[in-house]
C-alpha cells in the first residue's frame, strides 16, 4: 500500500498554524503530496454538506476531466427535467387492419429510448400480439428508432473503445443481455473444444444470427497459456476469436459491443415473433418512423428513471446516462440529440448553483475527453441537490464503501474496507487514462455529514485509486476535539468471480495471457 496510507493525522491546528483552516486540511495536504501526483494536476473541494461552508479548497477552480464523476450531472439533470416517475414505452404499432388473424401491413416496433430491455420483453410484446388474435403478418417488420438521432457514438470518444460493453451504440431501440442492462451489446461466452486442436465453442447472448462468428481460434493442451484476442470488427456486426485456450480451461466470459442496434433487437424481436407461432411474410426494415394514423397492439413500459439510477449510477453505466441525455433533448427541444440533450442539463444544472461558465459538459458519461468540470462545482451540486424531494432515492444509488453486495456497492464494493468509510461513504467513481474522480458524501466521527469532490488528472501509470480512499477515510476519522491518531489503512477485497471490473474502461483483451488456474471471468467495467 502506496505510503500515502499510512499518516498521522493532526486534528488539532499546531501551533502558527492558519486558525481558519480545517484540523483535516494538513493530512490532506499530505495525501495530495503523493509523488506520484508530481506534474499531475489535482482538485479537491470539502464542504460542509448542510451549510455549504467550503472547508478544504485544493484547486478547485481547475477545469478537469471527470471521467465517470461526470454522470452525478447527468443524473441530477434527469431527474429533475425527466422526473423520477418518467418512463419509456416500447410499442407494436400498425395502420394496417387484423383480418381473420392476420394482420394486413406493416407492423411498427416503436422503441422510446429503454435502455433495460430484455429478450424476455420481446417475448413478452410478441406474445400480447398473438393474445390480440394475430397469427400472420402480410407486411414488413419496421424498427422505428427515431425518438433518437442517427448519431449512435459521440464525436469525442475513442474509436478504441466502440467494440467495448462501455462504449456501446446509442439508439432508442436496443436489447442487453442481461441485468446489468449493457444495452446493444452480447455476452460472449468461449469453451474449449473437447481435446487439443479443436475449434473452441462461442457462444453468444443473445444469438439470433445478427452477429456473425468468425472463429478461428484453438484448443491448446492441458496447462498451455490463454490468448483469446476477441474483437468486433469495425463498422460491422462481426466477430473475431483467435488464439488459444487450453483445453482444462474454464469457459471465458466477455461482452462486446454491436454495431447496429437497432438491428440487432430487431433481430432479437422477429425470433419472438417467431416463437409465439407469429409469421412474418415481409422483411426487416430500420429506421423508419411510424405513419400517422398508427394504433397500438401491445406495449412495454421501462422502469421508471428513478429506478433506473440503481443500475446506471451502482455499475456506473455509460449507455443510460447518454440514453438519458438524449431524452431530456427530446423533451425540452424535440430533439434527441447529445446537443439538444446537454443544454438541456446545463440549464436545470443552472438551478442547482452550477456556474455554466466554468464547465463544459459534451456527453452524460464521461467517457469523453472533452467534458472539463471544476471539483468546486461538483460540490456545489452535492450541496446544493440534498434539498430536492428525490434526493434521498438518488443518494441511495450512490455507490456504497465496502457494502458487501454489489447491487447497493456498486463500483465502490471492494474499497475503503475496514475503515470508518466502509458503509459510510456514497459517492460516484470515475475512471479514463490518465482521469480518475471520487465524488460524494461521508459522515465524520462527530456525526457530520461532508461533501467531497476528487478529481486528478495527468498522472503516471495506475490509477490513485488509494489516493482518493485515503482523502475520504481521513474525513470519515475526522473527529473535531480528538488528538493526533494514524488514518486506518484502506483495503481492497477480491473482485468475485464472474463480476466484471469496475468502472471505466478496461485493459484491451487481444492482450490477455494467463495461466489455466489463473483464470476467472473476464470482463470490462
Amino acid at each position: 500500500m502506496a505510503a500515502c496510507l499510512a499518516l498521522t493525522l493532526a486534528w488539532s491546528a499546531p501551533a502558527g498554524a492558519d486558525q481558519n483552516r480545517a484540523p483535516f486540511a494538513d493530512a490532506l495536504d499530505e495525501i495530495l503530496d503523493d509523488p506520484r501526483l508530481d506534474g499531475a494536476q489535482a482538485g479537491v473541494v470539502v464542504a460542509d454538506a448542510a451549510t455549504g461552508e467550503v472547508l478544504y479548497d485544493h484547486n478547485g477552480a481547475d477545469r478537469l476531466m471527470p471521467a465517470s464523476n461526470s454522470k452525478l450531472l447527468s443524473s441530477v439533470a434527469a431527474l429533475d427535467v425527466l422526473g423520477p416517475d418518467h418512463t419509456f414505452t416500447t410499442e407494436l404499432r400498425t395502420t394496417g387492419r387484423v383480418v381473420g388473424g392476420v394482420l394486413l401491413g406493416d407492423l411498427y416496433l416503436r422503441g422510446t429510448g429503454d435502455p433495460t430491455l430484455l429478450v424476455e420483453d420481446y417475448r413478452s410484446l410478441a406474445a400480447q400480439l398473438r393474445q390480440a388474435g394475430v397469427r400472420q403478418v402480410v407486411g414488413d417488420v419496421v424498427a422505428d428508432d427515431t425518438r433518437f438521432d442517427t448519431e449512435r457514438f459521440h464525436w469525442g470518444w475513442n474509436v478504441d473503445d466502440e467494440q467495448y460493453y462501455y462504449g456501446a451504440p446509442i439508439s432508442a431501440l436496443t436489447v442487453a443481455p442481461d441485468t446489468d442492462y449493457d444495452a446493444g451489446t452480447v455476452k460472449v461466452t468461449i469453451t474449449p473444444g473437447a481435446k487439443p486442436g479443436d475449434r473452441p465453442r462461442v457462444s453468444l447472448e443473445p444469438d439470433t444470427g445478427f452477429l456473425k462468428v468468425e472463429n478461428t481460434a484453438t484448443t491448446g493442451e492441458a496447462g498451455s497459456t490463454l490468448r483469446l484476442p476477441l474483437n468486433r470488427v469495425h463498422g460491422a456486426d462481426v466477430l473475431t476469436v483467435s488464439g488459444s485456450i487450453p483445453v482444462d480451461a474454464r469457459p471465458t466470459t466477455s461482452w462486446r459491443a454491436v454495431w447496429d442496434a437497432t438491428g440487432h433487437a430487431t433481430a432479437v424481436f422477429r425470433d419472438a415473433l417467431a416463437e409465439e407461432g407469429v409469421r412474418v411474410t415481409g422483411r426487416t426494415r430500420l429506421g423508419r418512423a411510424v405513419p400517422e394514423g398508427s394504433r397500438v397492439l401491445a406495449s412495454h413500459e421501462s422502469m421508471t428513471v428513478a429506478e433506473l439510477m440503481n443500475p446506471f449510477m451502482k455499475l456506473s453505466n455509460n449507455g443510460h446516462a447518454e440514453v438519458l441525455v438524449k431524452a431530456m433533448g427530446h423533451e425540452t427541444a424535440g430533439d434527441g440529440g447529445w446537443s439538444a440533450g446537454t443544454a438541456a442539463a446545463r440549464e436545470s444544472l443552472a438551478g442547482f448553483g452550477m456556474d455554466d461558465s466554468t464547465y463544459v459538459l459534451a456527453d452524460g458519461s464521461g467517457l469523453t475527453r472533452r467534458n472539463w468540470v471544476p471539483a468546486a462545482e461538483l460540490a456545489t451540486l452535492l450541496v446544493e441537490v440534498r434539498d430536492q424531494p428525490w434526493f434521498d432515492r438518488w443518494h441511495e444509488e450512490l455507490p456504497v464503501a465496502c457494502a458487501g453486495d454489489r447491487a447497493v456497492g456498486g463500483t465502490l464494493n471492494a474499497r475503503m474496507c475496514g475503515t470508518p468509510a466502509e458503509k459510510n461513504a456514497h459517492a460516484k467513481t470515475g475512471s479514463l487514462t490518465g482521469a480518475t474522480g471520487l465524488s460524494g458524501y461521508v459522515t465524520d466521527a462527530d456525526g457530520r455529514e461532508l461533501v467531497f469532490a476528487v478529481v486528478i488528472n495527468y498522472y503516471m501509470g495506475s490509477h490513485p485509486k488509494d489516493i482518493e480512499d485515503a482523502i475520504v477515510v481521513t474525513l470519515a476519522s475526522h473527529r473535531e476535539d480528538a488528538p493526533a491518531q494514524r488514518a486506518p489503512e484502506p483495503r481492497e477485497l477480491p473482485r468475485p468471480e464472474g463480476e466484471r471490473p469496475a468502472d471505466g474502461p478496461a485493459p484491451d483483451h487481444d492482450s490477455l495471457v494467463v495461466k489455466p488456474e489463473e483464470l476467472t471471468t473476464v470482463g470490462h467495467r
